[in-house]
């Protein structure tokens, strides 16, 4: 590391996914706390939401000792925090803020955001006030805890600070910060921008008109005006704009005008990959469940043989590639290169009723059936059965699991954290599982689903829209094949069909490969995944820092 990088002493760190298990950032934030605690020891806080009034937060371990003088001080300055640690590898400091009281100044805030930086709140709708609330208090906490360290004088002048506020959610809490202790370095990270995302949604072509797209005149015609407003004052106020990959460092200049200071590819904590006796137990148990289930659900009995593959990730639709998953497993039904029997899970918590209590039935029962249950297509009722978007586009394709399909597609419509009733396993556990898995992103910031199935020694295929893909490439130095572990797509605003097609071939293509050629993928993918570790991508973090850090030592 460059001994002329600036160091902070102190980082605090806000997102709406600290102890808030919601989607990728808490797998970022998550995962790299370990790498910096061990730098700085309990100098770095996190600042995340309390809804867990009167409830335990499952991932939040409070500790009145931590910071004690300053949790007295906090309640003096009207703020309701519990302090305790993320229970996540490397335990940092967690500060849970209750934001409801700040609702009846709402007003009064956003005429001060509107003053100080032009943020228009006016078209405010839906999860923006809830986020700007919040994002509010983290500003709060932080201008509380400075102003007691100084008066402590556990911070002096030449104290390093640095707040990093992730997603437009935050925004508002970095200004608040820049504004009222220009000491502090600011840093915003966009993992992916609000309006790229909506007009990606849309259905609208994202990456061939990026170039022609005004991202106000499309805030404007997406009804996204305030929180596109919000992320891009941040994004000129702060001290260093970053995002996660190069694909959205382009996006930002295009839909934001303006350059990110500092690309932060996403890394990855591999302490929880079970190691050597204990990965294989976990796998075959993994395997058994999901044939288990199946068998269950189809009235099959499919064997350790079948090819297991998945996609998942948030349900969104085309952004995610979902569709195109469907269409390929549509289309492998009539391959003739395919050589096993392929099981396919789409595992993307929808609108989730209940599991389904038939099946749990016969997982109980332990015999084995001959006769699908009715729609053999899920493992948990949903509250919207007619209007899923993945139930629907597997009727249209009249794919419906019959006896005779090569091919069986099954919706698991939960999140896996243990407890979802029918599989009972977590995540991670249910991707070790598999042979092959597949992210055919049409949007993807950085991508963490392959991320994680690599490190899990699970090949996967995803295209050259993720962010990942594209570093995969790189360090390939081609376009990445099954053979190296990852197969990256070709993928534009207008080739769907192309990539069906090519998803369809390397399934096929993968189910005639020896025991030794899927020995020689898998160890490929666990090789790639090394180079993603946290202790390789922290780095660019201390390039952050130091260009935050530079700025406000001028401020001084």
């Amino acid at each position: 590391m460059d001994k002329e990088l600036l160091r902070p002493d102190y980082i605090f760190e806000s997102s709406w996914e600290v102890c808030n298990k919601v989607g990728g950032i808490y797998t970022v934030l998550s995962t790299r706390a370990k790498t910096l605690k061990s730098i700085i020891r309990d100098k770095l806080i996190f600042i995340g939401p309390d809804f867990w009034k009167g409830k335990d937060c499952p991932y939040f371990q409070e500790d009145k000792s931590l910071y004690a003088e300053w949790q007295w001080q906090a309640k003096e300055d009207g703020l309701q925090v519990r302090v305790g640690r993320w229970t996540v590898p490397g335990e940092p400091v967690a500060v849970l803020v209750d934001f409801n009281p700040y609702f009846e100044k709402k007003n009064e805030i956003y005429t001060w955001l509107w003053e100080s930086f032009q943020v228009d709140s006016l078209h405010a709708y839906g999860d923006y006030d809830e986020a700007s609330m919040f994002s509010y208090a983290a500003g709060l906490v932080v201008e509380s805890f400075y102003k007691f360290g100084v008066q402590r004088s556990t911070i002096n002048e030449d104290t390093r600070v640095i707040y990093h506020a992730n997603e437009w959610m935050c925004g508002l809490g970095a200004l608040y910060v820049r504004e009222k202790l220009p000491q502090v370095g600011t840093i915003f990270t966009t993992h992916a921008t609000s309006i790229g995302r909506s007009i990606a949604g849309n259905q609208k072509p994202l990456y061939d008109y990026l170039f022609a797209y005004n991202g106000d005149q499309m805030a404007g015609e997406l009804n996204m005006q305030s929180k596109h407003s919000i992320e891009k004052q941040t994004a000129w106020n702060v001290d260093c704009f970053t995002t996660v990959s190069d694909i959205t460092a382009h996006e930002c200049v295009e839909l934001l005008d303006k350059p990110v200071d500092v690309v932060l590819p996403n890394g990855f904590d591999n302490s929880f990959v079970p190691k050597a006796a204990a990965f294989t137990r976990k796998r075959n148990l993994a395997r058994r469940k999901l044939l288990e289930v199946a068998n269950a659900l189809l009235g099959e009995q499919l064997d350790d043989d079948t090819l297991i593959v998945s996609t998942s990730g948030r349900y969104e639709f085309r952004n995610k590639g979902i569709d195109v998953f469907v269409e390929a497993m549509n289309r492998l039904l009539r391959d003739r290169d395919l050589k096993k029997k392929v099981l396919a899970f789409i595992v993307v918590p929808g609108w989730v009723g209940e599991p389904r209590q038939d099946l749990l039935q016969r997982l109980k029962d332990g015999k084995t059936y001959d006769t699908p249950l009715e729609v053999p297509q899920v493992t948990h009722w949903l509250h919207n059965m007619g209007h899923d978007n993945v139930l629907n586009m597997m009727k249209f394709y009249d794919m419906h699991n019959r006896h005779d399909d090569k091919v069986k597609v099954i919706f698991l419509p939960c999140y896996l954290d243990g407890k979802d009733g029918i599989l009972n396993l977590s995540y991670y556990d249910v991707v070790l599982g598999n042979d092959l898995c597949i992210y055919p992103s049409y949007y993807e910031p950085w991508g963490y689903t392959p991320l994680e199935a690599v490190a899990f020694k699970v090949p996967c295929i995803t295209t050259d829209l993720a962010g990942f893909g594209l570093w995969a490439n790189k360090e390939f130095g081609h376009y990445g094949e099954i053979e190296d572990g990852v197969k990256v797509i070709r993928r534009t605003d207008y080739n769907y069909s192309e990539v069906a097609d090519n998803i369809k071939d390397t399934v096929a293509y993968y189910s005639c490969l020896s025991k030794k050629e899927v020995e020689a993928c898998r160890k490929h993918a666990e090789a790639l995944s090394k180079k993603a570790l946290w202790s390789e991508f922290i780095k660019y973090y201390y390039e952050a820092y130091d260009v935050a850090l530079r700025k406000a030592l001028k401020r001084k």
